[in-house]
């Protein structure tokens, strides 16, 4: 299970539950469009956060929008 208050773009302080509350709320399908939505700033900073995870452990935005589209959370 994701813990929501877990933060996932460590440089804009983004935590995973902003991140699903994002996606959900703004129709988003594709990490290009998470990137490129200009409600809330991501990953434009160290880029560790798109696919690899800010400790290289997968935890990232390309997972949590995966989670998001099977609707596991």
């Amino acid at each position: 299970m994701i813990k929501k208050e877990r933060e996932v773009c460590v440089c804009n302080d983004v935590t995973a539950g902003e991140v699903i509350t994002l996606i959900k709320e703004n129709n988003i399908h594709s990490l290009k469009e998470l990137l490129e939505q200009n409600i809330c700033p991501l990953g434009d900073k160290c880029e560790s956060c798109h696919e690899d995870g800010y400790d290289n452990d997968g935890f990232s935005l390309a997972m949590i929008l995966s989670l998001v589209e099977q609707k596991k959370v």
